[in-house]
């Protein structure tokens, strides 16, 4: 074993320097390497000769070889001469700055920050990487204007302490307000600094503050997307665009800017309308659409173009709600009684005269509070008591034409258009309602009572008349009546007048006797149909006449057989003798009284000639008398001998 170790000791003699051979090469070389991924700070511990050897008064960092943290860093390499007992190697790694983020800087070393300066100015440094030319260039202690993004930065730590933060990221529809933290001050009498061009939207803030940008709050914003923006330097709020909804306008009212000159005239005397860029209320309003309006340096007053409905009326309120303090009116009348009443007013804004009504107002509400409200209400409060209850309820037409006349003269000379007004609903007295509404009940009650009247009338007419129209048809049937009974009363007297013509005398007797019937039959029948209209007078007058010609008939027949019968005893008379015909009646008297004088057959005589003659003669007068004896050639016993009959004389049983 020991002869081993004697033979081969150099053996462990090469793997401890192999082992050791970075503290050996340093400590004998001074040599360093530095690995790719880091950087090398070096502190010197002392100085040798020919160096400086103390560090200028309030430097922390050493640029010409001063003992010390030393700004000039070692890059990934290899490095002699560093010995261990002069030098302290460090190895440091990359400053990486992610995606999406930015690396603030503050240097811990440099020239001091002029007094009202809060941020380090940019200086030439390789995004300070080279921390001995940033010295050099007298680059300020502090936190720094300028900023790295993102990447690998080989940075000297002892120097430069990095901070990564958020990029700014302002989202669609929105805008951001930017309020900056270094730079000149204000002018007196602004609010907001003035607009400065060539800053890239604040992330060059040194360019910023190169061309004279102010600190504090800024006119410019800045719209949607992602900026590199110094938070030491720049503050955001995001905040929504200005929306202008359709049918409305927007009235610009700017806080910031020079005076400008008033367009409006001398006759305009409510406040100063300027051009676009100037201070106070601009005279070209925004349309419809969205703006990104800084709120802080401009107001936008909403202005609708289109028919605005305001309601006087209680819970009753638009969807613009500028009438949701309105309320209903109460009026008093004449006669001392209160009343409500609600009330819609429609006005309309000219988009020209928009500007006008803001500069004048301020805003929509103050329109409404100060103009509409006290005009419309005092009109109505003022027109109420010159009339009672009941006229102001009976003329509420002519009352909202007035109304509408009134108001609108008022709102022309604000600039504002009145289209029209409307008097809702009216609430009365309910004890005065109420006799209102028993009075028009019996009003109602009364043309009723007459209408149910006059329809009783009605209906009796047209009974009546339905009557009559009833009453026509057996008129007509009557008429027709008397028409067929005159035409059957001409037949028959022709036909009486045919018949009679083989027996004078009798024919022309039973002629006139149908003639009368059929008169009286005709005028009895026209009598019945006027009875129909006129019943028991025609009926009457009928009667009368029918009797009067039935008796003039009956007394014609009576005469007629009166003369037949006078003719017929003259001729028999002449015939046998006033004696004889005497002797005949009394026998024909004898014989209607069935008186049985003598037998039937007697014949008697002495042989005398004048007694059998007179046999004879009797009988020949029994079968005059008897016709029927004619027929049946029988002489009957117990018959009697009648006379002869008489021209049309009737039959006797």
């Amino acid at each position: 074993m020991e002869h081993f170790l004697l033979n081969y000791w150099w053996i462990f003699v090469v793997v401890l320097c192999l082992v050791l051979y970075k503290f050996i090469l340093r400590f004998l070389f001074g040599m360093v390497i530095v690995p790719e991924d880091k950087i090398g700070l070096v502190t010197k511990k002392f100085v040798l000769f020919g160096d400086n050897k103390e560090l200028p008064d309030g430097r922390i960092i050493a640029t010409q070889g001063e003992a010390g943290f030393q700004a000039k860093t070692l890059a990934p390499g290899l490095y002699f001469w560093k010995w261990v007992w002069q030098f302290e190697i460090t190895m440091e790694s990359f400053t990486i700055i992610p995606e999406g983020k930015i690396g603030l800087v503050l240097a811990k070393d440099g020239s001091e920050i002029p007094t009202g300066n809060i941020l380090g100015r940019r200086v030439e440094c390789d995004n300070f990487q080279d921390a001995e030319l940033f010295l050099n260039n007298h680059g300020q202690r502090g936190r720094q204007t300028n900023y790295i993004t993102a990447g690998s930065y080989r940075i000297n730590t002892m120097l430069f302490q990095i901070s990564i933060t958020d990029m700014v990221r302002i989202h669609e529809s929105m805008v951001g307000i930017v309020t900056t933290l270094d730079g000149q001050p204000i002018e007196a009498g602004q609010i907001a600094g003035r607009v400065v061009e060539g800053h890239n939207n604040f992330q060059n803030f040194d360019q910023f503050l190169e061309n004279g940008g102010n600190r504090g709050l800024q006119p410019t914003v800045i719209l949607a997307g992602s900026y590199n923006l110094n938070p030491w330097a720049v503050q955001v709020e995001e905040t929504p665009m200005t929306e202008i909804p359709i049918g409305y306008v927007g009235v610009v009212i700017s806080f910031i800017g020079q005076e400008g000159k008033d367009l409006t005239g001398s006759e305009f005397k409510h406040g100063n309308i300027v051009e676009k860029g100037f201070k106070g209320v601009w005279l070209e309003p925004f349309g419809p659409g969205k703006y990104p309006v800084n709120k802080y340096v401009m107001k936008v007053e909403l202005v609708p173009t289109t028919n605005l409905v305001l309601n006087w009326a209680t819970a009753r309120s638009e969807s613009h709600n500028l009438d949701k303090n309105l309320s209903t009116i109460t009026v008093r009348s004449k006669d001392g009684f209160p009343f409500n009443l609600d009330v819609s007013q429609i006005i309309h804004v000219p988009t020209n005269e928009a500007p006008k009504v803001i500069a004048r107002f301020g805003n929509m509400v103050n329109l409404v509070s100060q103009v509409l409200e006290p005009t419309i209400g005092n009109y109505f409060r003022n027109s109420a008591q010159d009339s009672d209850v009941i006229a102001f309820l009976s003329t509420r037409k002519e009352r909202q034409d007035s109304a509408k006349e009134h108001i609108k003269k008022v709102l022309d000379e604000y600039n504002v258009n009145a289209v029209d007004t409307l008097i809702g609903d009216i609430v009365p007295p309910e004890s005065l309602m109420k006799t209102l509404t028993d009075r028009k009940i019996a009003e109602e009650q009364k043309v009723t009572y007459e209408t149910q009247k006059q329809a009783q009338e009605t209906r009796q007419g047209m009974e009546k008349e339905t009557a009559i129209a009833d009453m026509q048809k057996d008129i007509v049937k009557a008429q027709q009546s008397v028409e067929i009974a005159e035409r059957t009363a001409n037949a028959a007297v022709k036909k009486a007048e045919g018949d009679a013509a083989g027996v004078k005398l009798a024919v022309n007797a039973e002629a006139e006797a149908t003639k009368m019937r059929a008169l009286a039959e005709a005028e009895a029948t026209r009598a019945r149909a006027k009875a129909d209209s006129e019943a028991v007078k025609l009926k009457a007058d009928a009667e009368a006449e029918r009797i009067s010609k039935t008796g003039s008939a009956e007394a014609t027949k009576i005469l007629a057989i009166g003369k037949s019968t006078a003719e017929a005893y003259e001729l028999a008379v002449s015939a046998l003798g006033g004696e004889n015909f005497t002797r005949y009646k009394i026998t024909e008297e004898l014989a209607k009284g069935n008186i049985k004088l003598i037998p039937d057959v007697l014949i008697g005589g002495n042989g005398q000639q004048g007694s059998a003659m007179d046999g004879l003669l009797g009988l020949k007068l029994m079968e005059m008398m008897d016709p029927e004896k004619k027929d049946d050639k029988k002489v009957k016993p117990e018959k009697t001998v009648e006379a002869p009959k008489k021209p049309n004389e009737p039959k006797k049983e």
